[in-house]
């Protein structure tokens, strides 16, 4: 294999793709970020209905009492209401005061792992046309609304300021504050830090960009593209969780192209991850069907890291793992790729 440049700051975070899907664009040292390669690959064809295990181990054990689950985090005591008559009561002391919210950041214990499930809603899809650009356009920003909805109030139940993304959805192709979108020979979307974006190429997507196939070559239901996208609102999640500036700074401190692609893999399934837990979120009234719910399950078999290129997504095996352990485990902490065996990452 030829030798590999180390990466450098990331101006993105993108989608996966599916063979004959990938490039390669590093972005100079003096940029902010840099823009991760797109890793993407179709391999076996077959449709395996193994059963996933957690593979994702805490270091604490979820609150089972009520009273942690209904009560939201308080920066402060509340002041009580005095009658005009009644003398001011002394301003509180530090020792009376509630302690404010310390959000936890880092990849293994980040707060966010506390949110547990997201709520059922109700998302319903339509007969979207994913080759119709306006049609996928709309169904894109509808589902995105609908993944605000269901990650916002567990966010916010555990004290994490919650901002949407935005979107930009174009029919061929446009630039944004991370680069062209898609780059040249891909299809993938991509969430870009810089400005909290999403941005993706209906046409790329469904039909493919050059030789890149598109997501709609291998599965021509709109889940499989929605997915994709819940797959970046993942990257939202985890920019806004300070999940993704703890990826960099560990990033910058290995010291190994193989150790940066590895925590590159860990961040794009844990994204993967937290996509099959919306998809599952919304599985009655989207809906989802068992037939499509299996349709899922092998397209994310056939997408991740082509032989040959940067290992920065995750085999297609894992993506599989990963999207069903989102889907079947289904709360954030099962989401932890940090602390899952590096097998399950690879």
């Amino acid at each position: 294999m030829p030798t590999l440049r180390m990466p450098q700051p990331p101006r993105r975070k993108s989608g996966m793709g599916v063979i004959g899907v990938l490039g390669a664009v590093f972005g100079s040292l003096a940029a902010l970020f840099v823009l991760i390669i797109i890793g993407a690959a179709m391999l076996k064809s077959s449709s395996r209905s193994e059963t996933t295990t957690p593979i994702a181990i805490p270091t604490y054990e979820p609150s089972q009492r009520a009273t942690d689950d209904d009560e939201p985090p308080r920066t402060r005591t509340e002041e009580p209401t005095r009658r005009a008559t009644e003398e001011p009561e002394p301003e509180p002391t530090a020792a009376t005061q509630q302690p404010k919210v310390t959000l936890n950041t880092s990849l293994k214990n980040n707060t966010m792992y506390r949110a547990g499930t997201l709520p059922r809603l109700n998302c319903q899809a339509g007969g979207a046309n994913i080759f119709n650009h306006n049609q996928l356009k709309s169904l894109i920003l509808k589902t995105g609304r609908c993944m605000d909805k269901a990650w916002q109030p567990i966010l916010e139940k555990q004290g994490i300021r919650f901002s949407p993304p935005g979107y930009s959805i174009v029919a061929k192709r446009g630039r944004g504050a991370c680069g062209d979108y898609p780059s040249a020979g891909s299809m993938v979307p991509y969430y870009c830090p810089r400005n909290n974006t999403i941005y993706a190429s209906t046409s790329a997507m469904a039909r493919g960009n050059g030789n890149a196939r598109g997501y709609g070559q291998i599965i021509t239901w709109h889940g499989g593209i929605i997915s994709m996208m819940a797959h970046e609102y993942g990257h939202h999640v985890q920019n806004i969780t300070g999940l993704m500036d703890s990826w960099w700074r560990s990033t910058l401190d290995s010291s190994s192209q193989s150790g940066k692609l590895a925590l590159s893999r860990r961040l794009e399934l844990q994204a993967t991850c937290f996509g099959g837990m919306w998809m599952r979120s919304v599985a009655s009234s989207y809906p989802i069907s068992s037939s499509n719910k299996s349709r899922l399950f092998w397209f994310y078999a056939q997408v991740g890291d082509y032989p040959g290129w940067p290992r920065d997504h995750g085999t297609p095996a894992n993506n599989n793992r990963w999207f069903r352990q989102g889907w079947e485990r289904n709360k954030a902490y099962q989401c932890n790729t940090w602390m899952a065996p590096s097998s399950t990452t690879s």
